[in-house]
């Protein structure tokens, strides 16, 4: 070998490699620093509010695939460099995964922030609140609106009796009224199936006992569509044991209920003070018709609260036999129907009145 050789090689070795892998190293630094760097580019101004992102990782998801549907949704840079940390993770033995679950993730958290997340299941705690009064039909739309399953789904799910688990259901076809309101936390793979039965679970620990432990006339299913009549009359909390109370008198004397809101169920319509029911839809034939039908309708109209159970579970006497609401919340109660007629014809005249006034006004 040459001299001029043998300096070519020592110029190599000592100048030119180690210059190489710096440049290289430094190319790779400077590539994991963009790739790590939150996907929302630094270059907006500090006041620029970023939206959280609710992203989902079903079950089984490989981590290659978690880190291209990241990549894809633009909450990171670089498919690549997610799977060069996975293996990293994978090289120092580190305990545990990627876990499946919904998450709250922005796109200006780094990329091993967000890996860091998804790795210990910090996963978003989800709600749903179901109010007082609400019959199968409204839940089923919220939960279609809320991202959880299609309205189908669930209205498909109600018709499925879980009798085998809650042995004190009544022999019903669907679970309308006995899908207790409330607020729930649930858990990150929400199906109809796991609503349902955590709101079973509620009914069986907060209405059942009510029911068991009191004295009534009703059986279970009597009791649950009395409340739900009553929950859908009563606006006033101070009127829902009078209302039960007329309602039991009207049963007792073999009188038709009369409720409005039997009507509304049926033909699935909701009356308002501009568009009261009309003498024909009163009149239409459906086994919810307490106008037309004597006794109660064959399963609840909604899901009473509490409220509403303990009125109608043992409803006192009253001299009461009619009312009718004033729009306002409030009801004008009669014990004869003269009484009630005129009370009818005063709460019209007061409508008709006030939207002459707004005529007028405009």
């Amino acid at each position: 070998m040459t001299v001029r050789q043998r300096i070519s090689k020592w110029f190599f070795y000592l100048i030119v490699f180690p210059a190489t892998l710096g440049l290289s190293a430094w190319q790779g630094w400077v590539w994991w620093s963009w790739a790590n760097a939150p996907a929302d580019a630094a270059t907006e101004s500090a006041l620029t509010e970023v939206a959280t992102v609710q992203f989902q990782i079903p079950e089984g998801t490989s981590a290659q695939q978690i880190g291209q549907n990241l990549e894809d949704t633009g909450l990171i840079r670089s498919a690549t460099a997610w799977n060069l940390w996975t293996r990293w993770q994978t090289l120092q033995n580190r305990e545990g995964g990627f876990l499946a679950g919904t998450y709250a993730l922005s796109s200006d958290e780094s990329m091993e922030a967000i890996a860091n997340k998804i790795w210990q299941g910090e996963v978003v705690q989800q709600s749903f609140t179901i109010p007082e009064g609400w019959s199968l039909e409204q839940m089923a739309e919220y939960f279609e609106q809320q991202g959880f399953f299609t309205a189908q789904e669930f209205l498909a799910a109600t018709q499925q009796i879980p009798r085998d688990q809650y042995p004190w259901l009544p022999q019903i076809p669907l679970l309308e009224g006995f899908l207790y309101p409330d607020t729930y936390q649930v858990e990150d793979q929400v199906t109809p199936q796991s609503v349902i039965a955590q709101m079973l679970d509620r009914f069986e620990q907060v209405a059942l006992p009510i029911y068991q432990q009191g004295q009534t006339q009703f059986s279970l299913l009597e009791w649950v569509t009395l409340a739900s009549i009553v929950e859908r009359e009563a606006v006033i909390g101070e009127e829902r044991p009078q209302i039960a109370s007329v309602f039991a008198r009207r049963l007792r004397e073999g009188i038709p209920l009369g409720a409005d809101p039997t009507v509304e169920y049926a033909l699935g319509i909701r009356q308002t003070p501009e568009q009261p029911l009309t003498l024909d839809e009163v009149n239409t034939p459906s086994p919810y018709n307490t106008y037309i039908n004597l006794g109660l309708p064959p399963t609840p109209i909604a899901s009473p609260g509490v409220s509403s159970l303990e009125a109608s579970l043992n409803p006192g006497d009253t001299e009461y036999l009619f009312f009718v609401a004033r729009y306002d919340g409030t009801h004008v109660f009669s014990r004869t129907l003269a009484e009630h007629e005129a009370a009818q014809a005063a709460i019209r005249d007061e409508i008709a009145a006030e939207q002459n006034s707004n005529g007028n006004a405009n």
